[in-house]
């Protein structure tokens, strides 16, 4: 794991629609027609980009959004419907040239054949700036969508195995092509060295995968696996399989027991950014004023998994340099209202950071992983 000494800190944006809270798309500056375009989302990305922030993730889910985690909610005055964050990704992907893209991808009900080529093909399209977050679905409604498993019937634990199984199979697949597997060589009329693509042959509980890919190894060779975890299994999977654990601290104590679980019991992973629910404005007046005004809207108080932060980004960045101490690598901030709570982090937080020399003032590397400090790992395949 990542030791916190170093004295700058990761940050990261987590976008979703019009914003977390969800009355957010009422706001004067809110886009809700837009939602569904892709220049909706260049704009936000490209916001995130200006900044250097490290990466955004993209959220997804396989059922409408819903005040109810059994199921839809009938509700018509919030925000219902999604465009696939893996597309949206690699839309914005040509035009952007640092930040890494971070989609969701519900692991529950997908195949890991699939998902692997689609991240492959973002990395090449991002020239190596891809990840995924791999989520797990326990929404008996989801599962209706597919109609071939009882989740009322299998255990939390048996999802987290499951999606750990379904990283490995995606990691396998990333390395089923070794990176010098294309020859082109037209004088011989050799495209591709058939000896340097491999078969997997993963079998397991919950999956039997022959392979090779269809898409030669990725550009980072692994692009970035990260995963949200509150407590366990969820810390299993993220220590298990990803470089980045989002975890959902309270404050620097509860931070600091947390890493330090990952860290003895789980070994790792390489990076845990806190996650936190922001809304900022210029003083803590306006912007507590705000989220009454939104709380209004949805009829009641905004809470979250995450500690909601009210007020403004210099107290921000006074939370994050102290949770950073307490073993953090990073950060993921969820802007409550977009594009309001975005433009607070970039043009108000980050400035913040970086005169007290805790953020970057440009890109150090090329690729998600570079950014993150982290090597690109050999081929398991290669002789």
């Amino acid at each position: 794991m990542s030791s916190p000494s170093s004295s700058f800190l990761h940050l990261a944006v987590a976008l979703d629609g019009a914003g977390w809270h969800p009355a957010a798309w009422r706001e004067n500056d809110a886009r809700p027609a837009e939602l569904f375009t892709a220049g909706y989302w260049v704009d936000l990305v490209s916001e995130a980009e200006r900044a250097s922030l490290d990466f955004v993730t993209i959220e997804d889910s396989l059922s409408l959004q819903s005040t109810d985690r059994r199921g839809p909610d009938g509700r018509t005055d919030q925000v219902r419907g999604r465009l696939d964050a893996v597309l949206i990704a690699a839309r914005v992907a040509p035009v952007t040239t640092g930040i890494g893209l971070v989609p969701s991808v519900v692991v529950t009900h997908t195949e890991p054949f699939h998902l692997s080529k689609a991240i492959a093909t973002l990395d090449y399209a991002a020239k190596g700036r891809a990840g995924v977050r791999v989520r797990v679905s326990a929404n008996p409604h989801e599962a209706a969508h597919f109609g071939r498993r009882a989740i009322r019937d299998e255990s939390a634990g048996d999802l987290f195995d499951e999606a750990a199984d379904y990283v490995e199979v995606l990691r396998r697949l990333w390395d089923s092509w070794e990176d010098d597997a294309e020859i082109r060589d037209v004088a011989t009329g050799r495209f591709v060295d058939r000896e340097k693509l491999h078969y997997i042959d993963f079998h397991g509980r919950f999956f039997s995968v022959r392979g090779p890919s269809i898409t030669p190894r990725p550009p980072q060779g692994q692009p970035v696996v990260t995963a949200l975890a509150h407590g366990e299994p969820a810390y299993r999977l993220a220590a298990r399989s990803g470089e980045v654990a989002f975890v959902t601290p309270q404050d620097a104590d509860h931070a600091r027991r947390i890493t330090g679980e990952l860290r003895e019991h789980h070994h790792g992973p390489p990076h845990v950014f806190g996650d936190l629910v922001v809304f900022l404005d210029d003083d803590e007046t306006t912007a507590t004023a705000r989220k009454r005004r939104l709380d209004e809207w949805a009829d009641t108080a905004y809470t979250s998994d995450a500690t909601v932060f009210t007020g403004t980004a210099e107290a921000l960045a006074d939370l994050l340099l102290d949770w950073h101490e307490a073993g953090l690598s990073g950060f993921r901030l969820r802007p409550g209202a977009l594009p309001h709570d975005l433009r607070q982090i970039t043009r108000r937080l980050v400035p913040h950071l970086r005169r007290r020399q805790a953020f970057r003032t440009a890109y150090e590397a090329t690729t998600l992983r570079g950014l993150l400090g982290l090597a690109r790992p050999a081929n398991r395949y290669a002789a």
